[in-house]
C-alpha cells in the first residue's frame, strides 16, 4: 500500500488508499463549500498529485471524485479568475501581454494534462453539477462514470471565451461525434446523465454518488490486480494510437512490446490461469 503520509501536505485534495482495494488511490477534490470550484493553487496541486501518483510504484489505478453532494466541480472560481487570469489588462504592449497569457494558459493546460499523462489508469466519478473545467478535467481521464443527478455543460461561451484547457481538443475524440460536441460547446446548454451515456461521454450511470464511487473503486481494483506492465502499456498505446494513424500506432506498439514482452508477468499470468489462482505481480 502507498504511504499516505507522503500525500498529506495537499490542501485542496484528499488522497485515500482504500484498504479493500490494493494498489488503488482515491483522489477527492476538497472544496465542497465552493462546489469544488478551482483557482490557481488547486490546479497546480492537481498537477503535482498526478505526477506523484504516476511515479508511485504502490499505485496502479486511480479514482477521481469531488467532495460533497452538490458538484463534481463547477469549474473555474469566477471570483478568483476575475482578479487574476481574466482581469482587465492595462499594458502598453499587447504582444507582450499575449506572451504572458500564453505562458499562463499553457501552465494551466499542463496541470490538467498531468492527469492524462499519468501512467496509471484514471477513473472519473461525476455527480451533481459538472461545469466548464469539469469537462476539461474529465476528458483527460480514461473512464468516466456518472450518478443519476449528473448535470453537465461546456459553459465557456457563456463567459465570453472558447474553452482552452482541453475540452475542444479531447471531447470530440472521447465521444466521436463532432456535431454533438459543437452543439453543446456553442450553446453551453446542459446535458444530463442519460444523454452523456448515449453519446459515449460516460461509460455508465448509477443511482447516486455513493454507488458511483463504489463502482469506480471496484473497477480500479480490478485494473490494479492486472500486470502493471500490461495495464500501463495498454494505456500508453491506446492514447498514442488515438492521436496517430493506424500505421504509426502499429509501429509504436511493435517497438513498445519488443521490450514489454520480455516481462515475467506473462509467465505469471499464464501459470495462474492454469493453476486457477489469482496472480501477483511485482511493483513497477
Amino acid at each position: 500500500m502507498a504511504d499516505a503520509q507522503r500525500y498529506s501536505s495537499y490542501k485542496y485534495f484528499n488522497i485515500f488508499f482504500p484498504e479493500q482495494y490494493q494498489y488503488v488511490a482515491h483522489v477527492e477534490i476538497n472544496r465542497p463549500d465552493k462546489m469544488n470550484a478551482f483557482f490557481e493553487a488547486m490546479w497546480l496541486e492537481l498537477g503535482q498529485i498526478f505526477t506523484q501518483l504516476s511515479h508511485d510504484s504502490s499505485v496502479r489505478a486511480i479514482v477521481l471524485s469531488g467532495a460533497g453532494d452538490k458538484a463534481f466541480t463547477t469549474g473555474l472560481d469566477v471570483k478568483f479568475a476575475s482578479q487574476g487570469l481574466l482581469a482587465e489588462k492595462k499594458v502598453a504592449d499587447a504582444a507582450r501581454e499575449a506572451f504572458e497569457l500564453r505562458r499562463h494558459i499553457a501552465s494551466f493546460q499542463d496541470c490538467i494534462t498531468a492527469v492524462e499523462r499519468c501512467e496509471k489508469p484514471v477513473i472519473c466519478i461525476m455527480h451533481g453539477l459538472a461545469l466548464g473545467l469539469a469537462v476539461d478535467l474529465s476528458v483527460a481521464t480514461d473512464v468516466r462514470l456518472a450518478s443519476a443527478d449528473f448535470r453537465c455543460a461546456v459553459k465557456e461561451v457563456d463567459v465570453g471565451l472558447a474553452a482552452d484547457i482541453g475540452t475542444l481538443s479531447r471531447l470530440p475524440k472521447a465521444v466521436g461525434n463532432y456535431g454533438w460536441v459543437k452543439e453543446v460547446a456553442l450553446t453551453a446548454r446542459f446535458f444530463l446523465a442519460d444523454e452523456a451515456k448515449e453519446v459515449g461521454f460516460v461509460n455508465a450511470v448509477y443511482k447516486d454518488k455513493e454507488e458511483t464511487v463504489r463502482r469506480g473503486l471496484e473497477m480500479a481494483g480490478l485494473m490494479a490486480r492486472k500486470s502493471p506492465v500490461a495495464v500501463q502499456g495498454t494505456k500508453e498505446l491506446l492514447n498514442y494510437s488515438r492521436d496517430h494513424s493506424v500505421e504509426d500506432g502499429l509501429r509504436y506498439t511493435a517497438v513498445w512490446n519488443a521490450a514489454a514482452l520480455q516481462t515475467k508477468d506473462i509467465q505469471a499470468a499464464m501459470l495462474s490461469g492454469l493453476q486457477k489462482r489469482i496472480p501477483t505481480f511485482e511493483k513497477l
